[in-house]
């Protein structure tokens, strides 16, 4: 695909009408807390208007089902922990979670004025082989074998619901024929099930690369959440399915990747 298709309505119309697509995952998107805040303009343009296009060319070409990725990020400053996707989720803490709350607004709108099928996907902390080299643990892993420092924020006291990538594949896979008649716009986290401490997978990776790391810790970041944790209820009753990578082997399987895939 050409760099900045979504945002491209014409660019974008000519490659759906090609395939003449039945169902459409839209998972393309502009992610991460720190690089919102610097370049909020990006966000704006790949998350909303991206979002947008997809939107409009699926309506107009009636799409039986659009499932969109959203993030665990729109609870924000919730304090009610396991996150429902029920909640309400008006506080928002970060540019990124912002414009992922606002496509899930855009996506509810359409889909009550035009009977389009939509579902909305909370991602909560998707990691593995193949990962983003932005998020922690692929940092960490990198900063630990080269012995470098790594730095735990809001002094190590954080914790995240970590989604192993096969059961997050395997989740999108159930839920992709599953078109519910009845309430055409519907919301679904996507997630491990677990409160994991980040000190835990810390000491995870350390375990697999056999390295002790360099820690030092930090406040908390700006416009990050201290909390991530799902309810998982949703997902089960929906798909009869429950994730089944631990946070153990999932861990192991990327450090293994990582060390192939670099050669060291």
């Amino acid at each position: 695909f050409t760099k900045g298709l979504l945002e491209k309505q014409k660019l974008l119309d000519q490659s759906v009408y090609k395939f003449k697509p039945s169902i459409i995952i839209h998972l393309a998107a502009q992610a991460g807390v720190r690089y919102s805040i610097e370049n909020p303009d990006v966000y704006l343009s790949s998350n909303i208007l991206g979002t947008f296009n997809v939107l409009n060319i699926s309506n107009r070409i009636g799409l039986k089902h659009l499932i969109i990725g959203s993030s665990s990020s729109v609870y924000g400053a919730n304090r009610k922990i396991p996150f429902q996707e029920i909640d309400k989720t008006d506080h928002q803490v970060s540019f990124y979670a912002a414009t992922k709350k606002s496509t899930e607004s855009l996506a509810h709108s359409y889909s009550s004025l035009w009977k389009l099928p939509i579902t909305m996907l909370r991602f909560f902390t998707v990691y593995g082989p193949y990962g983003r080299p932005d998020m922690a643990y692929f940092k960490f892993t990198k900063q630990i074998k080269e012995k470098k420092n790594i730095y735990l924020h809001n002094y190590g006291d954080h914790s995240r619901d970590f989604t192993y990538i096969d059961d997050c594949i395997e989740s999108i896979t159930k839920l992709i024929y599953l078109i519910n008649k009845k309430k055409m716009n519907t919301i679904v986290n996507i997630a491990g099930g677990k409160k994991v401490n980040i000190k835990h997978m810390v000491k995870l990776i350390e375990k697999n690369l056999n390295t002790k790391a360099k820690i030092l810790f930090k406040p908390l970041q700006f416009g990050d959440v201290k909390n991530t944790f799902s309810n998982p209820k949703k997902l089960k009753s929906m798909i009869n399915y429950k994730p089944k990578t631990s946070l153990e082997i999932g861990i192991k399987n990327f450090c293994d990747w990582y060390k192939k895939f670099y050669n060291i």
